[in-house]
């Protein structure tokens, strides 16, 4: 082969080489450090910049793709026990993102190392807040102010750290009873539930007493109230009925005699199964042969 074409395949392969080593592109999604014999000299896309694209470093220099977008990191379930001694089973999640590229070389260097050194600083946050709260405020009613808590712990304890990331969130994703505690904690809230049912229906049945007994009395002396009222209205016409009878007697007796014999023949056969044996000719029947003008 002509030394010309040998040489000049050896120089291509050279520039290619040199241009392998010098030309790189850094996505979007990413940001660089450049490294310089093990320290790093620049960043390219950093956090604030959007500097993507195609660049240039020197063939002796080596870079360091970092992920520029939020970061998740799942902390292993934790046991912790509560201000109130209950144990509880704790799975939590973290998001962060790198927010300075130089000191997260210097410190991690890569995600990985930065899961393994930020979870034990999740699992030590949740330990001090929760541990100072009821199982029921972590449960339920508190939560949301507790992870507040936690965050701002968690968030000082990185920046102390020198990490160089910003820790965005920090959620409880479970908080439950282990299972060996479970049935005992069911049986001692079956328990409670039922006392205060008891006692519900306890008072319920007072109450009831209270109300009946109450009715009771409206009933009696309402009762009352009306016996006495039928008395003196019926009293009242019995002497008017009396006054009136007086009255008319006086002024034609015959007619009241008539008026009484009335009375007494609808007393005597009002119900129908009356026997009645006198003779024919007995006054008590004058007005029913001679009709009101009988003497």
């Amino acid at each position: 082969m002509n030394p010309r074409v040998l040489i000049a395949i050896a120089v291509a392969f050279v520039a290619g080489v040199i241009i392998a080593n010098t030309l790189f592109i850094v996505d979007q999604r990413q940001q660089v450090v450049v490294v310089n014999l093990g320290q790093p000299v620049r960043l390219i896309n950093p956090p604030g910049a959007y500097d993507p694209g195609l660049k240039v470093k020197a063939p002796w220099e080596s870079l360091v793709r970092l992920d520029k977008r939020n970061q998740v990191l799942e902390a292993r379930q934790e046991e912790v026990i509560s201000a109130d001694q209950e144990r509880l089973v704790v799975d939590a999640f973290v998001r962060y993102r790198i927010a300075n590229p130089l000191a997260f070389y210097r410190t991690l260097r890569n995600e990985t190392t930065a899961a393994d050194r930020l979870e034990p600083l999740i699992n030590s946050s949740l330990r001090q807040v929760l541990g100072a709260a009821t199982a029921n405020d972590i449960i339920s009613q508190k939560r949301a102010l507790l992870m507040g808590q936690a965050l701002a712990d968690i968030r000082s304890r990185a920046a102390r750290s020198r990490l160089g990331i910003e820790v965005i969130d920090l959620r409880i994703k479970r908080a439950d009873l282990p299972a060996a505690n479970q049935q005992a904690v069911f049986r001692r809230m079956e328990s409670n539930l039922q006392q205060q049912a008891a006692q519900i229906r306890a008072v319920g049945e007072q109450q009831k007493r209270e109300v009946t007994a109450d009715a009771d009395k409206q009933v009696t002396i309402t009762l009352a109230a009306a016996t006495e009222e039928a008395f003196t209205t019926r009293g009242q016409g019995d002497a008017d009925a009396a006054s009136i009878f007086a009255s008319s007697f006086g002024r034609d007796p015959s007619f009241a005699a008539f008026y009484r014999s009335m009375q007494a023949y609808e007393g005597a056969f009002a119900n129908g199964d009356t026997t009645l044996v006198l003779s024919p000719d007995s006054d008590f029947f004058k007005y029913f042969k001679k009709g009101p003008a009988a003497r």
